[in-house]
């Protein structure tokens, strides 16, 4: 099978021209100006984008959470995915407390296995780490190809882990090559405002915010670099969120430490003014929380001075039905907000064509920075001879809307209706084969592969 794309501007973290990419199987075999070589499919981007495949490490599919499960399978998700320019996920295998981190992996395995639609890799979430827990971290860095490992500074009583086992994690981490990923919010704070809360009866989604203010999360990121400094250990902050924690960020490099640091669509683009509006305010309950418009331009600054690098989704949607178990206590509301086909086209008609960011830097944050953290490029998040034909064509000039009634993820609202954008995803490759074009998905369940990770570098 081979595709020749014609014409098209290729942009990649670093690069911007005009170029025809001769795809031969799964990777790309020639860049260069006018080619004359036969393909099976040729494809004409003649007054389009052609950029890397979006890579989103942060989704939440088929994940078991306060009783429900997320509502996005991993076939729906990562099909949703695909149909918003997103050609490859990393998602969270959750440690049980007093289960091994193998046990977790193939509880996983069991619904993601033949099941993926787009590619895919796992983070492996520590929730228990103990001795036996410590004997698994080579196995999985250099059997399983799994190099970043997430930890909870919050949810206390389920995913919360203290600072001993924080530290004792880091190192056997750091010794073989591996990364830790933190969700960075003080989480006794956290539990003591909403028992708080709850005990005057402040019930509303709005009080999910207020139990969750930014001191909270400026208080774990400090925290987190510091231990990362103290151990050596690379670490990136998931879904940070605000103005004090990126500074937090700002203030280890004054010691030369190097912290990787993502934040999330929303929370460039809504803010917590969205927690007002009565019971509605459940479709944006995330943790953490919707934040401020100060916290809005510090995060759009963070990206343009190279403290953020990457924008992903932290996926996790759940049915308007299931965000009903929280209509009587804001506590009860499942986390999570639907954004995974939605992240690329919002970024670019928010980013780029409203002059906030570049082409180039729309690349790095959606694509090239994460498969450079996560030890995938340049496999996966470029346009280069060798590497995989991950490839997402977008027309920069046109206009739609955002809808549940048009989006393809498996969750009945969206958090962005009635957006009108710029700039449209058109068609999508994945590993060398058409997987979206006119609106319509290519290829198959089971599709989707398993992408082994290398090894960490602290340097991108």
């Amino acid at each position: 099978m081979s595709v020749l794309i014609k014409n098209g501007r290729i942009i990649t973290a670093d690069a911007d021209y005009i170029a025809d990419i001769f795809i031969e199987g799964e990777t790309i075999s020639t860049i260069g100006k006018n080619l004359t070589v036969k393909a099976d499919t040729e494809i004409d981007a003649a007054g389009k984008l052609v950029m890397p495949g979006g890579i989103d490490p942060h989704v939440h599919l088929d994940m078991p959470f306060m009783g429900t499960f997320s509502s996005d399978t991993y076939e729906t998700g990562t099909r949703a995915a695909l149909y918003g320019g997103t050609t490859m996920v990393i998602d969270f295998v959750l440690q049980k407390q007093g289960n091994s981190l193998q046990a977790a992996l193939d509880e996983w395995k069991g619904r993601s296995d033949n099941n993926c639609v787009g590619d895919y890799s796992f983070h492996m979430a520590v929730t228990d780490f103990n001795d036996e827990t410590k004997k698994e971290i080579q196995h999985f860095i250099e059997q399983e190809g799994i190099t970043s490992f997430k930890t909870f500074m919050a949810y206390k009583g389920a995913l919360m882990i203290d600072d001993r086992q924080m530290i004792g994690l880091m190192e056997e981490v750091k010794k073989h090559g591996g990364l830790i990923n933190v969700h960075a919010t003080n989480g006794d704070m956290i539990d003591y405002l909403v028992q708080k809360h709850r005990g005057e009866g402040k019930l509303s989604p709005l009080y999910h915010y207020l139990s969750q203010p930014e001191v909270t999360e400026a208080e774990a990121a400090e925290r987190f670099v510091d231990m990362a400094n103290y151990t050596g250990c690379p670490g990136y902050i998931v879904h940070l969120t605000c103005e004090g924690a990126l500074n937090a960020v700002r203030n280890a490099t004054k010691r030369n430490q190097n912290v990787f640091v993502e934040t999330c669509i929303q929370y460039l683009i809504i803010d917590a003014s969205l927690y007002e509006k009565d019971f509605e305010g459940a479709k944006w309950v995330m943790s953490p929380p919707l934040r401020e418009k100060k916290d809005q331009a510090t995060l759009w600054a963070g990206i343009n001075q190279g403290m953020v690098q990457v924008v992903a989704t932290d996926h996790c949607p759940f049915m308007w039905e299931q965000k009903l178990m929280g209509k009587d206590d804001f506590s009860k509301i499942p986390n999570g907000h639907p954004a995974i086909e939605n992240r690329m086209e919002l970024l670019f008609s928010e980013g780029v064509s409203k002059g906030k960011i570049t082409l180039n830097k729309y690349v790095e944050v959606s694509s090239t920075n994460a498969a450079k953290i996560f030890g995938m490029f340049p496999r996966k998040g470029t346009i280069a001879v060798g590497s995989d034909a991950d490839i997402v064509i977008i027309d920069p000039n046109e206009k739609h809307t955002l809808s549940v009634a048009t989006h393809h993820m498996n969750v009945d609202y969206s958090g962005y209706e009635g957006w009108e954008l710029t700039g449209k995803v058109k068609t999508v490759l994945l590993r060398g084969e058409v997987a979206i074009d006119n609106n319509e998905c290519k290829v198959q369940k089971g599709y989707g592969k398993f992408i082994k990770r290398n090894k960490v570098k602290q340097v991108i």
